[in-house]
């Protein structure tokens, strides 16, 4: 009997940790992150460089020139295609063209990181820029580039109704699965204050249940974010190679709220089959020559 309460004790305690856990990373915006400082960088330079008349501007990517041997009839072609294959100089120019801020994406909420885009601060200081923006859970065509040809139009439209549902799903299961996780632990501590075996296991069923729904909550959100990274077409899409991109604590947080709840699962519906029920034996009398 001692057992079983101090399993149900500690199945309840872990789901209230587990409810913390989960409300600290649903209430912050630190799910997935960005550092854009190392790039910003890089084009500030790239964009200093000199453009007076009479200077030419070599990169370094084009170095050394060697010409290939060459028949005399093809040697124009063969120019041709030794200049086709070599890295073009504005490259540099066209991964500049697009600007990328160090963000904070939280699930209702993107903001700029604090401390990292000194420009970025001035404007939101003096409030010509906001410092979050709210995330959209609603179809808006205004997220889709304009003067693009009508299939890749079709494909962003299609891309971006996927990525809405992507996003809807995480925030719907994680909702539902701290609404599951407060509703089985006050069944349990009801359970405890009425010493209810079946209350208690409804409880570590009701935990089971919760941390399903966060695990299918976890998983979308991480396949929602791989779906933007890789959508079509890349250049307006995929992040450049000097950009840091990674999970942040909000994350680690919910991930340490399902292991939580699970182990709580398993401790409130291990507790009740402890508890051994107390029989009465009953003798029988003896029968003798026949006769009870």
């Amino acid at each position: 009997m001692a057992t079983m309460r101090v399993l149900t004790a500690c199945g309840l305690l872990l789901a209230f940790c587990a409810l913390a856990l989960l409300a600290v990373a649903m209430s912050t915006d630190y799910w997935y992150e960005t550092d854009a400082r190392r790039h910003r960088e890089r084009c500030k330079k790239y964009a200093g460089k000199r453009t007076d008349p009479g200077y030419i501007y070599i990169s370094s990517q084009n170095l050394p020139l060697r010409m290939l041997p060459q028949r005399p009839e093809r040697g124009g072609a063969m120019l041709r295609e030794r200049r086709d294959l070599l890295p073009p100089s504005s490259a540099m120019e066209s991964r500049c063209s697009r600007k990328f801020n160090s963000t904070a994406t939280g699930l209702w909420r993107k903001c700029h990181r604090e401390g990292f885009d000194q420009e970025n601060e001035e404007l939101i200081f003096k409030g010509l820029l906001q410092r979050c923006t709210p995330v959209k859970y609603y179809y808006s065509s205004s997220n889709i580039p304009r003067n693009l040809p009508l299939n890749i139009t079709n494909t962003i439209r299609q891309d971006e109704w996927h990525a809405l549902h992507l996003q809807r799903m995480t925030a719907g299961f994680i909702g539902m699965a701290v609404s599951i996780i407060l509703f089985g632990w006050i069944i349990g501590v009801l359970g405890c204050c009425k010493h209810n075996e079946l209350m208690q296991y409804v409880a570590g069923l009701l935990f089971l249940m919760g941390g399903t729904c966060c695990i299918i909550s976890l998983c979308t959100c991480v396949a929602g974010i791989n779906f933007e990274l890789s959508r079509y077409p890349r250049q307006l899409y995929r992040l450049p190679e000097d950009i840091s991109h990674g999970y942040g604590w909000s994350m680690f947080s919910a991930w340490g709220g399902l292991g939580l709840t699970l182990l709580a699962g398993f401790l409130c519906t291990l507790a009740p089959s402890l508890h051994s029920p107390q029989t009465t034996t009953v003798h029988k009398p003896r029968q003798e020559n026949g006769m009870v």
